[in-house]
């Protein structure tokens, strides 16, 4: 298990292996993007995108999936997320395409009014099999101090 204080600022990691498949692009457009690009190869190829493309949002969630396969290989005390800042959509995502992440810690600081707490500022840019990044953000996350709390 890893604290506030054994993560070091500039800090880097390489993870995930994830297989774009058209069946979940297609769901999950279905359920939470109903687009008709995400939707239909037809309506797809009269867009910039010219064929089917994944949801930015199925994108956001199947990153989040190689970043908790991650956290279970590289425990970290982690208390939870604060939010995220700066996403960006850089490139579609297509059915067939294999993503992977990298993150690095920007900064870190000690709460001052809850010292057990500390807050964390990481960069994840995922990638596809191009190395062409296809989304980035900046997540703010909450960090137990070790012997604290």
């Amino acid at each position: 298990m890893r604290y506030f204080e054994d993560l070091a600022i500039g800090e880097k990691a390489a993870f995930g292996h994830y297989a774009v498949l058209r069946d979940e692009v297609l769901d999950f457009a279905r359920r939470y993007d109903p687009q008709p690009f995400h939707l239909s190869d037809e309506a797809a190829a009269g867009t910039h995108f010219g064929r089917l493309a994944a949801s930015g949002w199925h994108s956001c969630a199947m990153t989040m999936a190689m970043l908790v396969e991650h956290m279970k290989a590289d425990p970290q005390a982690a208390l939870g997320a604060g939010g995220v800042d700066e996403l960006r959509w850089l490139k579609p995502v297509y059915p067939g395409d294999t993503l992977r992440c990298e993150t690095e810690l920007l900064d870190k600081r000690r709460s001052e009014s809850k010292p057990a707490l500390g807050f964390l500022r990481t960069r994840l840019v995922a990638y596809n099999q191009h190395d062409e990044p296809v989304l980035s953000f900046i997540a703010q996350a909450l960090i137990r101090v070790r012997g604290e709390g």
